[in-house]
Parts: structure tokens; C-alpha cells; sequence
């Protein structure tokens, strides 16, 4: 049998490949095999340490909640910006005074308005408050001769309920706009009567206008319209003001009503009639500040004294709407 193949030729590349595979080649890297002098308890160790550190990075996120603008709960609520000085001025000025003991201030007013109007009438037989009189004034106008000592007294009693009338308009609009019993509409309300009384005082102490009493003789001098317009013009913002309160039994200008309101009560002698004492509180305080407009103008000579008197307390009126209390709203 002819053999294609010698076997030994056979053998030799067999024996070539066996060789090659037990020698590793010099490209390949050796396979490290465990030490066998560690322990296996190390090697078990650093694998669950590292074990940690991977699930901690690979950790899947949990799952947001979608946003509603309020901050978690737990977490501490962001601070609320301060109000600005300007702010806060104008939240106080905004607020409501309450009209508890308010009457006391007007009763000031009553005393105010007696100790000016006995002032000017004395000066120019005129009144600035009282405008019933004025009325009665301008009626007799047209039959007084001019040979009287002061025929036109008439003239300024007409000024004088037109300042008047001009000052509701101005003072009720002023009310309406900005709040009748907010505090900063009665601050600004009887702050410029304020302004205007002292105003009237120093016209008439700069000598622009005679405040002699005892040389206001002359009753063509016009200079003297001008403490009775301004004068006529503060005071209406009394009775405004009187009725922004809801205190109508003391108008602060005005007798007659009053005085009607007094004796035509059902409850005239009854022992709880706020209204009542109030009316017969206001009635009382305008005569008391008449009888001393009358002392001090009989004393002084001068009719500016009684008006910086009445400025005065009109100042004080004005502070303590500054710092009223404010009026408490109730919660159902």
C-alpha cells in the first residue's frame, strides 16, 4: 500500500504546534493567578467595598414631583423682602382711624371756631363760621346807609359765605377721593387749616393788615378780605370733617340746629344720650371759646393773638389724627 503521506513528516507539525502552544508568545501578557499566600477573605472584602461606591454612583434619581411655586415641606420658608420706609408710610396713612372718642377733637373745634369768630366780628363785624349771621349781614346790606361806620360790612359777610361755601366743595371732594376717615385725609384736612389760620395770624402781624382793635375804623380798606377769605375757607373743613365721622350732633359751626336737635330729643332727659351730650358739650364749647376770644382781644389789643392761639390748637388737632388709633376690623 503506497503511503501518500511519510508519517514522521506528519508527526512534526503536530509536535511544532503542541510547543508553540504551551510557550506563550512574548505579545501576549501573562494571566496572573491568585496569590496564594492572600487570603480569600481580603479578596471578597475590597470587591463589597467597591460594591458600595458603584451603586451610590449609578443610584437611579428619584422621581421629581412637578413644580407648584410653593417651596417642600420641611424646607425653610424664603425670607419676605422689608417694606421701604415709604411703604410703610403709606400703609399708615391708608388706614382707618376709629371714630371712638373722636367727639373730643371736634369739641376743639367748637372752641375754635367761637374764639375766631368773636375775633373777626370784633375787628370787621363779620363772622367766618357762622354763616347764619353772615346771612342777616348781606340781607341788610342794601338798606344800611353809607353814613353808618360800616356800611360795607355787607361786602365782606358776602366774601365770607362764598370762601365758605368754595371751602365744602373743596374739603367734601378732597373727602371723597382719598377716604373719608383714612388718616392720612384728616392729617392733610386739618393740617392746611392749620396752615391757613397761621397764615391769616401773620398777614395780619406783618402789619399788611391793621389788627389794632382799636383802629379798625375804617370799613373801605379791602386788605381786610383777606384773613375773612381765609379764614371762611379753614373753617368749613370743620363741619367736613365732622360729617366724614358720622358725628353730625357736632357740626362745630352751626348753633341753631343744634340747638334744635337739644330740645326736640325724645331722650331729652334720659340718663344714656351720647348724641344729647355731645350737642349740649359742643353748644357749651363754642361759647367758652367766644367768652375767651373776647378776654384775650380786650386784654391784647391785637387781633393776631387770638389767631395764633387758634393755630395752635389746631396744630395739636392735626397731631393727634397723626397718631389716632386705627380702627379694628372684625373677623367672622
Amino acid at each position: 500500500m503506497l503511503l501518500l503521506h511519510d508519517p514522521k513528516k506528519a508527526i512534526q507539525p503536530l509536535a511544532a504546534e503542541e510547543r508553540n502552544a504551551k510557550t506563550p508568545s512574548l505579545d501576549e501578557k501573562p494571566r496572573h493567578s491568585p496569590d496564594p499566600e492572600k487570603p480569600v477573605g481580603n479578596q471578597s472584602s475590597e470587591q463589597s467595598s467597591i460594591a458600595p461606591s458603584l451603586n451610590t454612583i449609578f443610584e437611579p434619581l428619584p422621581p421629581q414631583r412637578p413644580s407648584t411655586g410653593e417651596p417642600p415641606s420641611g424646607s425653610p420658608e424664603p425670607s419676605q423682602p422689608s417694606q421701604t420706609f415709604l411703604q410703610r408710610s403709606q400703609t399708615y396713612c391708608a388706614a382707618e382711624v376709629t371714630p371712638a372718642h373722636a367727639d373730643i377733637l371736634l369739641l376743639w373745634c367748637c372752641i375754635i371756631s367761637g374764639l375766631v369768630d368773636s375775633t373777626i366780628y370784633r375787628a370787621f363785624g363779620t363772622f367766618v363760621s357762622m354763616q347764619t349771621g353772615n346771612t342777616i349781614f348781606l340781607g341788610l346790606g342794601g338798606a344800611t346807609p353809607v353814613t353808618t361806620p360800616k356800611p360795607y360790612g355787607w361786602a365782606k359777610s358776602c366774601v365770607s359765605i362764598a370762601c365758605f361755601c368754595f371751602g365744602c366743595q373743596v374739603f367734601s371732594h378732597m373727602t371723597r377721593h382719598f377716604g373719608k376717615s383714612r388718616r392720612g385725609t384728616l392729617v392733610a384736612s386739618f393740617l392746611s387749616q392749620t396752615l391757613i389760620i397761621i397764615v391769616a395770624a401773620a398777614v395780619v402781624e406783618s402789619g399788611k393788615v391793621n389788627g389794632n382793635l382799636d383802629t379798625i375804623l375804617d370799613d373801605i380798606d379791602w386788605r381786610t378780605v383777606a384773613p375773612i377769605a381765609l379764614l371762611s375757607f379753614q373753617s368749613a373743613g370743620q363741619i367736613v370733617g365732622s360729617r366724614a365721622l358720622n358725628l353730625s350732633e357736632i357740626p362745630t359751626v352751626v348753633l341753631t340746629s343744634m340747638l334744635h336737635d337739644i330740645f326736640t330729643d325724645q331722650k331729652l332727659l334720659a340718663k344714656d344720650n351720647v348724641k344729647r351730650n355731645r350737642r349740649v358739650l359742643a353748644f357749651f364749647a363754642i361759647l367758652v371759646g367766644a367768652i375767651c376770644g373776647g378776654f384775650v382781644g380786650e386784654g391784647t389789643r391785637r387781633m393776631q393773638i387770638p389767631l395764633w392761639v387758634a393755630g395752635g390748637l389746631k396744630l395739636v388737632i392735626t397731631l393727634a389724627w397723626a397718631f389716632w388709633p386705627e380702627k379694628q376690623t372684625s373677623v367672622v
